[in-house]
């Protein structure tokens, strides 16, 4: 459920299979959101340059993968009102973005948050910065440094220039008069796709969904 002016938290989805749908076996959920967000990305270019010229003309070759990169704070202390355990946020971090032993590498992430575009990534890099301590040793104050590498295929990142592209994952809030079948139309071109949306969000009842809802729409094959 998404609400106007409701505060919604940066979520990251760990999933173990590169498709990145169904449910997720893992979630972390930002104890504050970040205020500000840095999305790096690189073109690839040639060089040509002619025989007996100075110059060069720089032909595209392509887009490479970009970056995420996040800072995410964690205060044990209650000041906000809201008293957690710095080392149990911290770990969980590390369970959804580490390394999964029953796929044998880190798990395949995604980041959603607001009307951002969510993004399959891995994590890159992260560092833990412990900012306060209790006497007795426990850490009170915590902030996470992480890199995310994009880890879309070739042909999703083509597709990221079609905001409507079906290859994508899309994040849709009802508005009043919507209904998932009317979604899944507009988003996949096939009505007849909602029972498998209704099953990715876990919806028990897909018929009477409020406005304000928020649904994820994941890559799916008419």
């Amino acid at each position: 459920m998404f609400n106007r002016g409701q505060l919604e938290k940066l979520l990251i989805k760990a999933f173990e299979k590169p498709e990145r749908t169904g449910v997720p076996v893992a979630e972390f959920t930002a104890y504050v959101n970040p205020n500000e967000i840095t999305l790096g990305y690189e073109f690839e270019w040639d060089a040509a340059q002619g025989a007996g010229t100075t110059g060069s003309r720089m032909n595209f070759k392509k887009q490479k993968p970009g970056d995420l990169q996040l800072a995410f704070f964690i205060d044990g202390t209650g000041a906000n009102g809201e008293r957690v355990d710095v080392q149990q946020r911290v770990e969980q971090f590390q369970r959804v973005t580490g390394y999964n032993g029953n796929i044998h590498q880190p798990n395949h992430l995604v980041v959603c948050w607001g009307t951002l575009q969510v993004k399959r990534c891995v994590l890159k890099t992260a560092s833990i910065a412990y900012k306060m301590f209790r006497p007795d040793g426990v850490p009170l104050r915590a902030v996470i440094n992480a890199s995310f590498a994009d880890a879309s295929d070739d042909l999703t990142r083509v597709a990221m220039a079609q905001d409507q592209s079906p290859d994508l994952t899309h994040v849709r809030v009802l508005k009043a008069g919507d209904s998932l079948p009317m979604l899944c139309h507009a988003v996949y071109g096939d009505a007849g796709l909602y029972p498998l949306v209704a099953r990715a969000n876990g919806l028990a009842d897909f018929r009477h969904l409020p406005p304000g809802t928020r649904l994820v729409f994941p890559p799916l094959t008419r």
